[in-house]
């Protein structure tokens, strides 16, 4: 199978690079967004400076974090370097960060943003989500981000959707931010910003893999002409301790389906590449997570080859409505999005 390792050559770097800067969707405003880049969910501090690094030299331009992630300082040490040095252009940069559930409220979206701008080092970042249609209760401890009680999220009632989402458009007049978006929302929700939106969410990152391939959301937000942009695209194997219910069995390994260990073989790539490039065929935005430098490198080489339709239909085809990503302990919460079928 073809993959990449340390010792891949500069030629194939390069052309790895090339295709990836080459390869965009336009939003709905007319902006221009890379359809692939690096996701850093439970990428720690030093793991995450060292992939952004490693991601950045292959051609990734796209680097997507959060407020809960707890990493945006480091993102921020290593994209200042890159553009100061000259290694990368920032207006060649696409990087996304989210509203904190800490800080899904109107009075708080501003501090938000201030806070994100300064820890990631950045006059204005390209795309600001709603995280998640949660809003929690603040601590006293600042860095208490998933507050606990009686084993559930400590939530703080209902979402403002409508007064979130109007200062959310400031940020966008300010400069703040070129694009705003929404993340885990499902169809109604995402109607009700619709009704009050003046400037229109771009994108709505959800779990979209092979097994919950989305096809009923992806069409409602087709309507809007709002782009589905995937977490858990590999089916998040490594984070099986975090999805399963309790109760529950752990979901299967994606990666381990004998369809596309036998599509694997057929182009002579991995199961990860031919989950990636099939949503890249479908025009869903990929950000793969990984801090394994060669893994980085491997993911970003998926355009030299295309998914016959035939056989696009037969992924398609192993679609489980799959759900792995349930949040389990978020489902007491007022606006839980996962109780609604899309």
């Amino acid at each position: 199978m073809c993959s990449i390792t340390d010792s891949c050559s500069r030629d194939i770097l390069t052309l790895i690079s090339m295709s990836i800067s080459a390869t965009n969707i336009t939003l709905n405003n007319g902006i221009k967004m890379p359809l692939f880049g690096l996701g850093t969910w439970q990428s720690k501090p030093e793991d995450v400076k060292s992939a952004v690094r490693t991601a950045l030299d292959t051609g990734y331009r796209l680097i997507d974090t959060a407020f809960n992630y707890q990493n945006e300082e480091a993102i921020g040490e290593v994209l200042k370097k890159y553009t100061e040095t000259g290694k990368v252009k920032r207006e060649d940069l696409y990087i996304t960060t989210k509203l904190g559930n800490i800080l899904t409220r109107p009075a708080d979206v501003q501090y938000a943003m201030s806070e994100s701008l300064r820890k990631l080092q950045v006059s204005y970042v390209d795309l600001f989500l709603i995280h998640i249609p949660l809003v929690l209760k603040k601590q006293a401890d600042p860095y208490n981000i998933l507050p606990m009680k009686d084993g559930q999220l400590d939530h703080d009632g209902a979402v403002d959707f409508e007064g979130v989402w109007k200062e959310m458009e400031k940020l966008v007049d300010e400069g703040k931010t070129k694009n705003i978006g929404i993340s885990n929302f499902n169809v109604a929700q995402v109607e009700r910003i619709m009704k009050v939106a003046r400037v229109k969410p771009v994108v709505n990152q959800v779990e979209c893999h092979a097994y919950f391939q989305q096809k009923e959301l992806e069409a409602a937000m087709k309507k809007h002409d709002i782009v589905i942009m995937a977490y858990g695209s590999l089916g998040s194997p490594g984070s099986a301790a975090i999805i399963t219910v309790p109760g529950e069995s752990p979901p299967p390994v994606l990666l381990q389906d004998p369809v596309l260990g036998e599509m694997a073989k057929k182009y002579k790539k991995t199961p990860a590449q031919i989950l990636i490039r099939n949503l890249l065929q479908r025009k869903v935005i990929v950000i793969p997570k990984s801090v394994t430098p060669s893994r980085i490198q491997e993911n970003g080489n998926v355009f030299d080859f295309k998914i016959s339709s035939e056989d696009m239909a037969t992924i398609a085809g192993i679609d489980k409505d799959l759900r792995m990503f349930k949040f389990h302990i978020m489902a007491n919460a007022p606006d839980y999005p996962f109780n609604c079928p899309v």
